[in-house]
């Protein structure tokens, strides 16, 4: 016997812990090295863990759902023996033969162990209780294989579908109880924490999109042509923010104890919303990077965060951040400060509203900005000056090439 144990992966410093979601193989089963054995739930990300060797799974000392730490022995592998539990493969094989001479029999196990494979066991038992149909129902998990979260995101929507057959009936007011995910959880936390030992106040400008939009017009496709990428406004907003930085570094800064921390670079947390929650990825050194590098990193974010591969490096850190509610239709809202970040923009939806310009009644595409700021470290005037500062570079985009 030569035994090879599976651990949890290491941890970053800003990870605690995590929670397991399931297993993808059985003790007795076969496994082969890299593929994955089952995948860890943090507050972050989801991390998958490898198979460290071919073998076969011989133990598994910790469950899906339970809370685990980093390096922590989750499971045994025998690298010498041989499997004892019945493979998928070698069950659907084996269906043709078994099926000439008793066909009522055998032919539904196979069916059932090649149906399998479309969910992890954790999922497949709760598409079963629920009488759902594990191939209708879309997966994120390695190969498209249904996760339990999946199975649970499609629980809830059945329930809203056909609310008598789901959850408790209690004469037509139905309920439904789901744990929150780890991701959830831990956003929870965090805006409660924020709420609680930071002193937000709230800002507020609007800004004439005209002048970006015009410029976005006039050399969006041969922006894209060039670079491969489509020219949003998002760009316009990092580059307007990171202009308001460097004139007011306390919007940059962050409270350590009794300490200010003056942050000479410029990482903007940029909140994406994904199938998990709101995840917030980092822009590195955003002052460094031209329209066409934003935009596409952005891009990166977006697919990564609907496939669930943002890494835990690519969301740690940050010492501004930007949520562009506007996507979603939002007029107006006063944003919660990512802690340990001191200020956060928002950004909303640019509507045609009338606006006195000149004496005149005129229209033009406006749109409202938030800075909601710790007043513990920032005062009024930082922050209604910051926000003017990103109002003026949208409103005149040179502004931001020559440095005004």
């Amino acid at each position: 016997m030569s035994i090879v144990e599976v651990k949890v992966p290491q941890f970053s410093e800003s990870v605690s812990e995590g929670t397991l979601l399931e297993w993808n193989k059985q003790v007795g089963e076969a496994v082969s090295q890299d593929e994955t054995l089952i995948e860890i739930e943090t507050d972050k990300v989801i991390m998958e863990v490898p198979c460290p060797a071919d073998g076969v799974l011989v133990e598994i000392i910790v469950q899906g759902g339970e809370n685990v730490e980093s390096e922590q022995l989750l499971a045994k592998i025998d690298t010498a023996a041989k499997a004892t539990a019945a493979e998928p493969a070698a069950a659907a094989e084996s269906a043709p033969a078994a099926a000439e001479s008793a066909p009522a029999a055998a032919a539904a196990p196979a069916a059932a162990a090649t149906k399998g494979d479309v969910a992890s066991p954790a999922a497949a038992k709760i598409l079963s209780e629920k009488g759902l149909d594990a191939s209708a129902v879309s997966g994120t998990g390695k190969d498209g294989r249904v996760t339990k979260a999946d199975a649970q995101a499609a629980q809830a929507t059945a329930a809203t579908a056909a609310p008598v057959q789901i959850g408790q009936a209690l004469d037509g007011r139905p309920e439904q109880r789901v744990p929150m995910t780890r991701l959830r959880a831990r956003v929870a936390e965090r805006l409660l924490q924020s709420q609680q030992e930071n002193a937000i106040l709230t800002t507020f400008n609007e800004v004439n999109m005209k002048p970006v939009m015009d410029l976005r017009a006039k050399f969006k496709e041969q922006f894209e042509k060039e670079h491969g990428v489509r020219l949003g406004f998002m760009s316009f907003f990092i580059k307007a923010a990171v202009a308001a930085l460097k004139k007011y570094p306390l919007l940059n800064a962050s409270i350590d104890g009794n300490d200010i921390v003056y942050h000479g670079y410029f990482d903007i947390g940029i909140a994406v919303s994904s199938p998990r929650g709101l995840v917030v990825p980092i822009l590195r050194n955003a002052d460094q990077l031209s329209l066409a590098e934003i935009e596409k990193t952005i891009a990166e974010f977006g697919a990564k965060a609907r496939e669930g591969r943002l890494s835990i490096e690519e969301l740690t850190g940050g010492t501004f951040s930007i949520s562009n509610g506007g996507v979603f239709g939002s007029m107006m809202s006063t944003p919660i400060i990512n802690p340990p970040q001191s200020a956060i923009l928002g950004v909303h939806a640019t509507k045609e509203r009338p606006v006195v310009e000149n004496g005149e009644i005129v229209i033009r595409p406006m749109n409202y900005l938030a800075l909601s700021y710790d007043h513990r470290l920032i005062d009024g005037r930082d922050a209604v000056l910051g926000l003017v500062a990103m109002k003026e570079a949208l409103e005149e985009p040179a502004r931001l090439l020559l440095d005004l």
